[in-house]
């Protein structure tokens, strides 16, 4: 009944078949050669051992996920231990470190000489163009009468005219072919306006007319200035602001020290005078625009400069490494999904469940994404870098922004081989467990301090100077929080209006009291109970999820030799409970010896 039941179902394998109608016929040993030990398991008590040989394939199945897991979630020397493969990513991830800081420290140097050429330059053009500037008058310096205006518009060209004269720099005009640019002298004012304060009234045109006068530098120097402002007229009545404009190219020769090649510099040199208050005071303010350039003739004696090639070559090489590095994460993150859908199929077809989120997401290893990121912005900034080194490119922000970006992600990931040692590993564990809690109660005490925000700004903003913008009131309570500045916060405060004086006292220290007070202490409790949570969970061994609890039973030591690959395909998975799959397994079984197991990272997918 058992053999005719087999000729009737739809799953069965064209061995099965020849393996029945022989065994009928009493010419089942030949069968027996060509199936394995296929025929052994349809004895006249067929059915049992069926059953026996099915649970044995489920237990194999299982114990060989397991095995994949485990060694998935195997730290790099143990995966050495179980089968020998040497941890090409972490050896890749160390010279990275090591190239990735040399280069950051080299463009740093390189890159520490230009700003403080760009820094020394404006403090010169300051002490230059600013009659009686001093260090650190910063928005002080102000002008408050007609004539000083005057005053120092002609004392600004003045200077601009002289300046081979009187700077000790190397500082010259900027020339096109033959003729050097002019400096720019303009005014904005309102078209049309009559103001009478007197009697509270005005008529204003919101239109905005500009007049600009240039003045060119001619030689000799000594030829006076005065007729060139004869015509320009300041009207103070409609002026929103003066703006005059210049070219000064310089070289930085202080690379040459450091045997790199000078660069050319071109300083757009704008000072502003600003009366768009009309409050009888006009702030002056000097600014320069920074452009770097490849100087067209050079020739360096007594030094050899250093050879450009040498820096791109190197550049070259980081973006190499960290191209293989991006691949081999990249390829670690795709195994780990598909182990994923791999655990996730097994738990559904063989215990009918779902696996929760958190256990799929043990899949994801955090670590080789944020090596991704690092590796992305490493290779971008590192472009960059180069594109500066040929000149093709001046702007040494965006490359820091990502060669400090990268470089920073790559010394966070050293934290997760630091990991691999219970001690460290109990911190990060920590953080990690408490990191939702944390996002979730920062959101609700940011809630709070947004509205202390709001609050201090429209109420303490015209007593108060740090309180004037919502930046500086942000910054001014974040301090606050951690302590710094308090006295001076509640000493400043001006007391020209008793109730908002009174206001900002009940204020500050019901902020101060809330945020240090209860909301720190209750930061500082959600972190030490998870800490204790997490020591206590290492302490006992409890498997904190599914995953871990299936993993768990999983016995073998790396030493064991149970990881070492010798077959070439996988074990039988999910779709070897159908009939035709058991020959093969049979086979399969007969040739592999009893220490040996099968492939587990070519086997197919569990499910498919």
């Amino acid at each position: 009944m058992f053999l005719s039941a087999m000729l009737e179902s739809d799953h069965v394998s064209e061995c099965e078949m020849q393996f029945v109608k022989q065994h009928r016929s009493g010419q089942s040993s030949e069968m027996e050669e060509s199936c394995g030990s296929y025929a052994s398991v349809y004895e006249p008590n067929g059915h049992t051992a069926w059953a026996d040989h099915q649970q044995r394939q489920e237990q194999e199945i299982s114990d060989n996920l397991r095995r994949k897991i485990k060694y998935f979630f195997m730290n790099p020397c143990e995966k050495y231990v179980a089968r020998g493969r040497k941890p090409w990513k972490l050896m890749l991830q160390i010279i990275k470190i090591a190239v990735i800081t040399i280069q950051l420290v080299s463009f740093g140097l390189s890159n520490q000489m230009v700003v403080t050429f760009k820094e020394e330059n404006l403090m010169t053009f300051n002490h230059l163009f600013l009659k009686d500037y001093v260090d650190g008058r910063g928005d002080s310096y102000a002008l408050y009468r007609q004539d000083e205006v005057y005053e120092h518009i002609h004392y600004i060209v003045e200077k601009y005219s002289h300046l081979r004269n009187i700077t000790v720099g190397n500082h010259a005009y900027e020339k096109i072919g033959d003729t050097y640019t002019p400096l720019s002298l303009c005014q904005e004012f309102y078209r049309n306006g009559s103001i009478s304060p007197a009697n509270e009234t005005f008529k204003i045109d919101a239109q905005i007319e500009t007049e600009c006068l240039e003045i060119f530098p001619v030689f000799p120097m000594d030829r006076p200035i005065e007729e060139d402002l004869l015509n320009f007229v300041v009207h103070f009545n409609r002026l929103l602001n003066v703006k005059i404009k210049f070219t000064l190219k310089a070289i930085n020769l202080q690379t040459v020290r450091h045997r790199e090649l000078p660069n050319c510099y071109d300083f757009d040199v704008s000072i502003t005078f600003n009366n768009q208050a009309h409050s009888g005071r006009i702030k002056v303010d000097l600014d320069n625009d920074v452009d770097i350039n490849e100087c067209r003739d050079w020739k360096v004696t007594g030094a050899s400069p250093k050879n450009i090639y040498y820096p791109l070559v190197f550049d070259c090489l980081i973006i190499i490494t960290c191209i293989a590095s991006l691949t081999l994460c990249t390829r670690s993150v795709l195994k780990g999904i598909q182990l994923q859908f791999e655990y996730t199929d097994f738990c559904h077809v063989q215990h009918g469940k779902q696996v929760p989120w958190s256990d799929r997401l043990e899949f994801l290893n955090g670590w080789y994404i944020l090596i991704i990121i690092s590796d992305t912005l490493s290779i971008i900034g590192s472009i960059l870098k180069i594109e500066i080194q040929t000149k093709v490119l001046t702007n040494y922000d965006v490359c820091s922004i990502f060669l400090g970006t990268g470089t920073m992600f790559v010394w966070i990931g050293v934290i997760r081989y630091m990991g691999y040692f219970k001690k460290y590993n109990i911190l990060i564990l920590t953080l990690r467990a408490a990191f939702p809690n944390v996002v979730r109660f920062i959101g609700c005490a940011g809630i709070i301090y947004l509205g202390y925000c709001f609050c201090g700004w429209i109420v303490l903003g015209p007593y108060h100077e740090k309180f004037r913008t919502l930046n500086t009131v942000s910054e001014c309570l974040f301090s606050l929080i951690n302590g710094d500045d308090m006295f001076p916060t509640f000493k400043h405060m001006q007391q020209k209006s008793y109730l908002v004086w009174l206001f900002s006292r009940v204020y500050l220290y019901t902020f101060v009291s809330l945020f240090i007070y209860m909301i720190l202490s209750l930061f500082i409790t959600l972190i030490t109970d998870t800490y204790d949570t997490i020591k206590h969970q290492q302490q006992d061994w409890v498997p904190v999820s599914e995953l871990h609890a299936f993993v768990s039973e999983c016995k073998d030591l790396p030493t064991s030799g149970r990881y070492r690959v010798e077959g070439e395909s996988g074990s039988c998975t999910l779709s070897s409970f159908c009939t035709p799959c058991i020959p093969r397994c049979n086979d399969r079984r007969g040739r592999l010896s009893s220490d040996s197991i099968t492939d587990l990272d070519q086997s197919p997918d569990i499910g498919s």
